[in-house]
């Protein structure tokens, strides 16, 4: 007898339909749906039971800047939470930038605050987030493209991403960022087509949502982040994460490679990404995150610990690794600027109880003491005309960036506001000066804390926020600039369970 296939597939197709429109009013984990921000083509959401799948259609012209257009499948909740799906668009082509997302909003208003893990047309995949109402919308972009599923997680004032291709386990996408909703909010599924005259559907499946976080363990895991961060946008990229406790990315002068210090070694990494492969220091297998580059790119200057009284200590080498050289021979010195005619080091170091800075000759030889105020004198970094070394000090009993001639003479406070400021490091050409910000109670530079990156311009003393983030120590203690100024390198840490 002879199967009547057409009639068995129309059929077939007829249920799955029917699946979804049985299930349409229910719609699963979720109250409702909804267009934001008035596409021109109206949305629709349905459910399918027995899959757990969600078949969401949306129009809008965008989901950016401070406005957004979108079609939203919604349940409001307070607290923490995580939600996660695999998501795959129905139809090939369409904008690259239409975007499938998760989605944690505070409200339906288009210009609402919110945070999002968004999968691109494109493959592109970025933790979106817009932390006030009205304000611009900035990200950070995954170096992970084209993941099958995606996670998106709430933790105390902490928005985070996971991904994972097809097969894979979810890991982090590494990166971070500090958004405060107030409850109850909006989470669910968003879908928007980047084209007010058009309308993509994407589905989701193997949907999860869960309230509440696991709480953290005495001792949580660390993830540690190197990231970079465009200043014009403010938009954030990841290079590479870890496990382990990674420090301090500087930038070399050619742009091709970050160094960073991890587990007393110093490891070299492409911009864009890659395997970091460590670079021979020979017996200096205690380096800390007080490193750089010499402004021509030949040599490396690294603070070790690794000799003696084990006291950290400045030493120089070749850029690809070698024999280090001691240049001063009293510790603790811990390296921090390197002069642009390529003569003279600057760095912290503790003498007879007090920390002050102090410079010498590459080649070593006396060193020179330029600060004598009570107190401590950090994190000397010169300005690219070698006029001017900016440091931080406490010398007012309260923690500022401040700078000097060359010479030590002429010191004067450049901040002047309630944050503990720390890192002062000018760009290469000489508009703005970057530097970590604590909150006032915040004494010393910890590890895992509330900070902020800023940047003040030298023209007229303005300063912004780049990035709120969980860091500290070990985010920006050296120079991290790109050598065209566009761009600034640093550490973001997460702990988790």
């Amino acid at each position: 007898m002879r199967f009547p296939l057409l009639p068995y597939l129309a059929g077939m197709l007829g249920l799955f339909a029917l699946s979804f429109e049985i299930d349409a009013a229910a719609l699963g984990d979720f109250d409702g749906h909804v267009d934001v921000g008035n596409p021109k083509r109206a949305g629709s959401a349905e459910f399918d039971a027995i899959q757990r799948g969600y078949k969401v259609a949306g129009g809008g012209k965008n989901m950016w800047f401070t406005n957004d257009a979108f079609h939203f499948v919604w349940k409001k909740i307070s607290g923490d939470l995580t939600l996660a799906a695999d998501i795959t668009f129905e139809s090939q082509g369409g904008d690259p930038h239409r975007k499938a997302c998760l989605l944690i909003r505070q409200n339906l208003d288009d210009d609402s605050a919110y945070a999002d893990a968004a999968l691109h047309g494109d493959g592109l995949t970025s933790l979106q987030y817009r932390e006030a109402k009205g304000a611009l919308t900035r990200e950070i972009q995954s170096n992970l493209a084209g993941p099958r599923r995606l996670r998106l997680e709430k933790r105390g004032k902490y928005v985070s991403m996971s991904v994972a291709r097809v097969g894979d386990e979810l890991r982090p996408a590494g990166g971070s960022f500090r958004l405060e909703l107030a409850g109850p909010f909006y989470v669910g599924l968003g879908v928007c087509a980047h084209n007010d005259e058009a309308l993509e559907t994407a589905v989701f499946t193997n949907v999860e949502l869960l309230e509440g976080t696991t709480p953290l363990p005495a001792k949580p895991s660390l993830i540690s982040t190197l990231e970079t961060i465009t200043l014009a946008s403010k938009d954030r990229r990841v290079v590479w994460w870890t496990t382990n406790l990674i420090e301090a990315p500087n930038w070399l002068p050619d742009g091709t490679n970050l160094l960073f210090n991890s587990q007393g070694r110093i490891h070299r990494i492409a911009p864009t990404g890659g395997t970091p492969v460590p670079i021979d220091t020979a017996f200096a297998t205690r380096c800390n995150n007080d490193h750089g580059i010499s402004p021509n790119g030949s040599q490396l200057v690294i603070s070790d610990q690794s000799q003696g009284d084990r006291r950290s200590r400045i030493y120089t080498l070749p850029i690809a690794g070698g024999i280090p050289k001691l240049i001063t021979e009293l510790g603790p010195s811990y390296w921090h600027g390197w002069s642009p005619d390529g003569q003279t080091l600057a760095y912290c170091a503790e003498r007879k109880s007090e920390f002050d800075i102090y410079t010498i000759p590459v080649g070593g030889g006396l060193e020179r003491r330029l600060t004598d105020a009570k107190g401590l004198d950090d994190g000397p970094d010169y300005s690219p005309d070698g006029k001017w070394i900016y440091f931080n000090s406490d010398r007012t009993g309260h923690m500022h960036v401040w700078r000097m001639k060359s010479d030590g003479t002429e010191q004067e406070q450049v901040t002047k506001d309630d944050y503990q400021n720390w890192f002062p490091h000018p760009s290469p050409d000489g508009k703005s000066l970057v530097f970590l910000s604590y909150e006032p109670d915040v004494k010393g530079h910890p590890e895992n804390k509330d900070v902020l990156l800023r940047r003040l311009s030298l023209a007229d003393g303005q300063i912004d926020v780049l990035a709120k983030l969980f860091g500290g120590q070990g985010t920006i203690n050296v120079p991290s600039w790109s050598p065209d100024s566009r761009k600034l390198a640093f550490v973001s840490y997460q702990l988790v369970p």
